[in-house]
């Protein structure tokens, strides 16, 4: 009868089988949304069917214009410094910012960087995501491997193992049986749970540092204008004006200079005006990524520092780690029980914990923590009690507290501890 009500309901029920989840959100937006970002912006720099081609200039006759801007193009433009004197451009004397008769004294700025917009911004698009790929090899599939088959664990009713279409209900026994494993495998296993967790809060480090590193050398790329690129353009006011704050960085028209032999030998000088089409795709690209990687920033200096702060509140609080382990199982969970785990295991195990409860389902995670919490007060050994697990040895726990300031035990009030165990 049950079997035949599950088959019936099967097609109607959602079960959401997503990735298992091995990082936060932070995490996320390094690997997925920064990453697409940049994709996008490459494939937006490469679309010349839409913006024309990358730059389009005028010389004389004495050059085809196909080897001037090929040349050009290769061999960069520039714009002169007092060319982009607001006043002569606002008189019309000068028709475009930076571009007027050269002087031997001039100051110049020369444009190259647009010859490799699309390959750094592909590079940064990789870059972005190798802390996430080293982060999955060191992860190795462990959380995956502890949560498989316990998708429908919520069903487990019956006293055997129900198949419902392509799918298996377990059986009382049989999750109760995956529970043990599982218990087994955190306890038995311990040191490469900190391994685990070592990695992952490597890689959120990786992630900030990294992240400091690009803009560090997007600001370098464009000559040392990416820093105060957003501030410019958020207190610049006058944008019906010709010459604005990214005219200098990403300028539309510049100046380049083609030499060549004559018919006598002598050194004939071409001018040409190049209008450089693709800057104004560039501009919208590095003012949007300005402001992202502010936002990344900002939210990854967080989520660094929320890391560090669980590090120094799981020992510490209660009340922390009932927030923490409801939050991420919906479940409630005895004080008694949270103490007896937490002071049975270091920060890597904690964490590994929290990321299993977050795969987990919620009643599952909790007869999971219920028997963790049982078999860690079995294996307390009273404190300075010589641990005999030598270097090498099998990672085996004998349940040893250290008093140290890592692992400092919790304690709860009495009314924590006077609260419904099985709660």
């Amino acid at each position: 009868m049950l079997v035949a009500s599950l088959n019936t309901l099967t097609p109607r029920m959602r079960f959401n089988f997503s990735k298992p989840r091995i990082d936060n959100i932070v995490f996320k937006l390094h690997y997925k949304a920064t990453v697409t970002l940049l994709l996008a912006c490459v494939i937006l720099v490469c679309a010349r069917e839409y913006f024309g081609e990358h730059i389009k200039c005028i010389s004389d006759q004495g050059v085809p214009d196909h080897v001037i801007q090929t040349y050009c193009f290769f061999m960069a433009t520039f714009t002169i410094v007092r060319h982009y004197n607001e006043s002569l451009l606002e008189t019309g004397f000068l028709p475009h910012p930076g571009v007027g008769p050269a002087l031997s004294t001039d100051q110049t700025l020369h444009h190259t960087y647009y010859q490799w917009v699309p390959f750094v911004l592909f590079i940064q698009s990789v870059c972005f995501y190798m802390p996430h790929y080293v982060w999955k090899k060191k992860e190795g599939g462990r959380i995956k491997a502890l949560i498989d088959g316990l998708q429908f664990a919520g069903l487990a009713l019956a006293e055997e193992d129900m198949k419902v279409g392509a799918n298996t209900v377990p059986s009382k026994s049989t999750l109760d049986s995956r529970i043990d494993i599982i218990k087994k495998d955190i306890i038995l296993r311990l040191r490469i749970t900190r391994t685990w967790s070592t990695w992952l809060v490597l890689m959120e480090i990786a992630n900030l540092v990294h992240l400091m590193f690009q803009i560090w050398m997007i600001d370098i790329f464009l000559n040392g204008a990416f820093m105060d690129l957003g501030p410019n353009v958020l207190e610049f006011k006058k944008w019906q004006y010709i010459a604005d704050p990214l005219e200098r960085i990403f300028p539309k028209v510049t100046k380049c200079t083609f030499h060549k032999f004559g018919p006598s030998g002598s050194i004939q000088q071409h001018d040409a005006l190049c209008v450089m089409a693709l800057n104004i795709i560039n501009e919208k690209i590095y003012v949007v990524l300005w402001f992202w990687f502010l936002f990344l920033f900002i939210l990854s200096v967080l989520a660094v520092v929320w890391r560090f702060l669980s590090f120094f509140m799981y020992r510490r609080s209660l009340k922390f780690n009932e927030l923490m382990f409801r939050h991420a199982s919906h479940r409630k969970f005895s004080p008694y029980n949270v103490i007896q785990v937490v002071n049975g295991c270091q920060f890597g195990d904690w964490l590994f914990l929290y990321y299993l409860a977050k795969n987990m389902k919620g009643i599952v995670f909790q007869q999971l923590f219920e028997h963790l919490a049982e078999e860690l007060q079995k294996r307390e050994v009273p404190y300075g009690e010589k641990d005999n697990d030598e270097k090498g040895a099998e990672p085996i726990l004998l349940g040893k507290i250290d008093y140290d300031d890592e692992t400092l035990p919790l304690k709860g009030s009495k009314d924590d501890l006077a609260k419904d165990k099985f709660s």
